[in-house]
Formats: C-alpha cells, sequence, structure tokens
C-alpha cells in the first residue's frame, strides 16, 4: 500500500502499569519525582532497569536487578520534538550528581545515553539496521540494546537504548585534547565535527568556502571547550581538504585531495548512504573525525545516524525511489536552507575513488549487504520485537495511518517489515547495476570486517557469574569462549551450542578487567571487556 543481585530501593513509579505487565525485553523504569522532562535543562529523576538475563521474561513487578540510580533527562532530537513519542538523553548520576560512568545492559561503561523512540519508522529497526551495518565495515557503530519504556506509571512502547556519540576509547576512540594541546602534534587531534542543520542545540561554527547551504559544526569536544588555535585547526584542515578535492589536480596522489583523508571510510559512508538513501543524506547529521596525525590523521567519515527516514521511508525528494542517487538531492531540491556538499559527486570522477567503490559494494553484497543477509537480519530482529511491537503499536495506534513523511503506509507490522526487505533488495540490485567504476580485482586490504555478534554481558561488572548473549548472526554450530587478561595470557576458554548465549562463572578469577573473544567457524567475532569486582 503507497501513502494515502536485588535492590532494597523502593521507587514509586515501579508498579504495574495497565498496558505492561512482562517483556522479553529489558524494562526501563523512570519516575520524575513530579517533573516535566522538557529539551533543556535536563532533570534530575530516578531510573531503574529490569533484566533478568537472555531468554528470561522480565516483569515490571521485580525488583531493579540491573541498574538504580540517578539520571539527568531531557527531551532529545529536533524535527523528531515534533512527534508524540519522544527520544530522550540521559547521562547516569551518582548520588550527589556529578555524573557517574555505568555499564548498561552490557555496553561499556560510560555516562551519556539515549533513550530513541522510534515514531515515524514503523519497522521500529531502520536505525537499528544501518548502525549493525556500519559495524561491520569500520571501527565503531553506535552499540544499542532495545528495550520497553514506563515513565511515571506511564507505558511509552519499544525504545533502543543507545550510546551516543562521543569521544572515548569505547566510543570513538581518538585522542583527548587539553587546553595547552595547541601546537605540534598534539594540536592535530582528537575532534568530531558533522555537516548539518543549525537546529538542535549546536549553532554554526563555520560554512564551506565554496557552498553557503553546506554547514560544519564542532561536536566534540564541544566549542567552548576548545582553544582558538584547536578550532582554527580543524576549520583550516577542512577547508584544505575542500580546496584539494574542488582543485584542478583534484586526482594527484599528492597534490589532491587524497592525503588529507581515510579513502575506506568515505567509500563505506557513501554506499552506507546510498544504500539507504535517506532523505538528510550527507547534509545531516553526518559525522566526520580525525585523530592526531601520529595515529593515522585523516578525515574520516562515520559514525552513521539518524536513519529513520531512509530506505523508502520519505515521500519527497525522490527519497523513496529505489533508483537514483542520493547524492544528486541539491539537483532535485535545490531550495532547501541546508545542501549535500558537492564533494561526494566530485570524488566520483576520480577512477581510483570509483574503483574501491565498485570493489567494496561486491565485497558487501556477498556478504553483509546479501539478499540473504538482508532477510536473516531483519526476520531475527522482527522475532525478538513481536510481542513487544503489539504493545508499542497499542500505545501508539499509528499502523494503517499517514505520519510525516511515510512513503508507504502497512496496515499491519508484518506489511512494514516486508517492504522494508523488499526496498532494500531492489535498492541493491539497482545500484549492482549502476555504481560507477570497475573492480578490476579484488580489495588489497583486510577484508570487510566479519559480520559481528551483537553481544550483552550483564551483569558487567560481575561478581560470581554473569550471562553473554548474543544475537544478529545466524552462524551455526560450536562457539567458543577465550577469556584473557590484561596481559594477553588466557585464562579461561569454553565451548557452547548454543545460538544465543554463554552463562561465565568465575570461579577463581581475581578481580580486575579481562578481554571477552568469541570465536565461530575459525573467525573471531566478538571483542568486549569484562570487570570482575
Amino acid at each position: 500500500m503507497r501513502k494515502l543481585g536485588m535492590f532494597i530501593f523502593v521507587m514509586v513509579s515501579h508498579v504495574a502499569s495497565a498496558q505492561l505487565v512482562s517483556s522479553s525485553l529489558p524494562i526501563i523504569v523512570i519516575n520524575t519525582n513530579g517533573q516535566t522532562i522538557v529539551d533543556d535543562p535536563k532533570k534530575t529523576c530516578d531510573m531503574g532497569i529490569i533484566y533478568n538475563g537472555p531468554g528470561q521474561t522480565n516483569y515490571l513487578s521485580d525488583p531493579f536487578n540491573h541498574y538504580f540510580g540517578k539520571i539527568g533527562i531531557e527531551i532529545r532530537g529536533s524535527t523528531s520534538q515534533q512527534y508524540p513519542k519522544k527520544s530522550y538523553g540521559f547521562e547516569t548520576r551518582d548520588s550527589v550528581g556529578e555524573n557517574e560512568n555505568v555499564s548498561l545492559l552490557g555496553m561499556p561503561k560510560d555516562n551519556d545515553w539515549i533513550l530513541y523512540g522510534a515514531y515515524p519508522d514503523k519497522t521500529l529497526m531502520r536505525n537499528e539496521f544501518t548502525f549493525s551495518s556500519f559495524a561491520a565495515m569500520q571501527p565503531y557503530s553506535p552499540r544499542y540494546v532495545y528495550c520497553e519504556l514506563v515513565i511515571n506509571n506511564v507505558y511509552l512502547g519499544v525504545y533502543t537504548l543507545l550510546e551516543k556519540i562521543k569521544i572515548d576509547d569505547t566510543r570513538v576512540d581518538l585522542a583527548n585534547l587539553d587546553s595547552d594541546d595547541n601546537a605540534g602534534d598534539s594540536l592535530t587531534g582528537g575532534y568530531i565535527i558533522k555537516v548539518d542543520k543549525t537546529t538542535g542545540g549546536s549553532p554554526t561554527q563555520w560554512t564551506s568556502q565554496f557552498q553557503n547551504k553546506v554547514k560544519f559544526l564542532y561536536h566534540a569536544p564541544k566549542y567552548a571547550t576548545l582553544t582558538v588555535p584547536q578550532r582554527n585547526y580543524i576549520k583550516a584542515y577542512v577547508d584544505t581538504f575542500e580546496k584539494r578535492v574542488y582543485g584542478a589536480n583534484f586526482q594527484h596522489p599528492t597534490l589532491g585531495y587524497a592525503p588529507f583523508i581515510d579513502k575506506l571510510s568515505f567509500v563505506d559512508f557513501f554506499l552506507m548512504e546510498e544504500f539507504g538513501r535517506t532523505v538528510d543524506g550527507y547534509r545531516s547529521s553526518s559525522f566526520m573525525y580525525k585523530d592526531k596525525d601520529s595515529k593515522g590523521g585523516k578525515l574520516t567519515c562515520g559514525p552513521m545516524w539518524d536513519f529513520n527516514l531512509s530506505y523508502g521511508n520519505a515521500d519527497y525528494c525522490d527519497a523513496y525511489d529505489t533508483t537514483g542517487w542520493q547524492y544528486n538531492f541539491n539537483a532535485l531540491c535545490p531550495n532547501y536552507t541546508i545542501l549535500v556538499p558537492n564533494w561526494w559527486s566530485k570524488l566520483l570522477q576520480d577512477t581510483n575513488y570509483t574503483s574501491l567503490v565498485k570493489c567494496r559494494w561486491n565485497q558487501l553484497r556477498a556478504g553483509r549487504f546479501s539478499d540473504v543477509k538482508i532477510t536473516q537480519w531483519v526476520d531475527s530482529v522482527a522475532a525478538v520485537l513481536n510481542l513487544p511491537q503489539q504493545r508499542n503499536f497499542q500505545k501508539w495506534p499509528i499502523l494503517g495511518t499517514y505520519i510525516n513523511w511515510n512513503y508507504y503506509i502497512g496496515l499491519t507490522y508484518a506489511d512494514e517489515i516486508n517492504y522494508f526487505k523488499k526496498w532494500m533488495k531492489d535498492r541493491a540490485k539497482w545500484m549492482d547495476h549502476n555504481l560507477p567504476g570497475t573492480c578490476l580485482a579484488p580489495l588489497q586490504m583486510q577484508p570487510v570486517w566479519q559480520d559481528p555478534l551483537e553481544i550483552t554481558i550483564a551483569p558487567n561488572p560481575m561478581n560470581t557469574h554473569t550471562i553473554i548473549s548474543f544475537y544478529g548472526n545466524k552462524l551455526q554450530g560450536e562457539k567458543e569462549l577465550l577469556v584473557y587478561d590484561l596481559t594477553g595470557r588466557l585464562v579461561h576458554r569454553q565451548k557452547t551450542l548454543s545460538n544465543s548465549s554463554f552463562v561465565f562463572e568465575r570461579k577463581t578469577l581475581p578481580a580486575g578487567v579481562y578481554i571477552l573473544k568469541i570465536i565461530a567457524e575459525n573467525h573471531p567475532f566478538a571483542t568486549e571487556k569484562l570487570s570482575i569486582e
């Protein structure tokens, strides 16, 4: 259809809800203590998480057994704030209000988190498919865990607990800039910037010298914390890249753009944007980062962000069409206040670049973006969401209803899922035949990352035992868990035929930090940190 562990604490909001009694997903419960959550500032509230482990039912009447503590929470997003189902940003805090790094639902410790509530994306998985896919392509993509959310006794539906993009050794792993890093190698990294619109709390800091409708924003560190030499350095670096890519010698290996960028990351970003054909692609929420020169130091594209209006889920500027190129947005819709940087089309005039594009696409189509893998991923997540999505659409009865800016309107959740899968397969087939470039030989580089097992470790830190659950990969047969101490010494190994989890017991291991690796079919498919208290 087209568009027509048990805590003794008590928290008031931890009572039965008319719409949620139990869930196969973790349950997050927030009590605002009578306050209204607003866009800014963050309100100090209480949050508890109920999670009994993989394969276990979580009851709203259960004690908070995964997390219980203070948070500072606010409404997040820009355009998405128009929807009744809000998304939230929050910080985990200690008892005196200071930010506190914690591990939530197996994700590495931090204090900056997002509760993303999909609304116009009725599959509830367009962002998550993108994050999961990019994790198989580049070193970092935001980790996430599906959950169900209750605020002040009101059930709010299916949400995704998500990592916020920031500089950290478990997120975008860059050097930290200090106020005295104003010269030499220390000045050259690390920075996260983005091409974006100017709403959502980030003021424009500079405009492209070649396009007045392309805006660059400082993301991390924040503009206010950067020194003048630091602000000037990253701006000058990007300005020089633009001059080179638009210059007469742009294809020259040293006089052109090539020395300034991580070319594979640009290719992966391009392929992800084009495969999803996100209507805001390239011109909004488009992140780039740069580390110190001594650590590689090239402008790198990613991580991906904000794909809810992708994969055929937007009804304007041809974004619903499985044919055509999203980088041509400026020609289709020139009157928008924020446009696509023209360097994306200029790069495609370089035969070395297009050869890499074609080879990388072939590599992805043989793996992550094959029709079989697409079907497996979507069907596996749809199975996990089977009952939760029913509750979600009882709370938000929007199936069969146009929500800005749906192109396709399915009468049922199954309709939405089938359209999503078909759209991606049709889009991939069109790209097979229309991507520029010729791949003359397999890539002379490390192969595309094996599809990672998306794992959660709970509890982490652990005491006597923890459960390591995994999903998102259809590997069959025996899997092996390897545990190393920080010296690299193997201290434990165990095997399982389960397709969902390991139960790991501490036994005689001393307290400390350990590295977990999961091996399957002779390949490493996941590496995570575990703390033993």
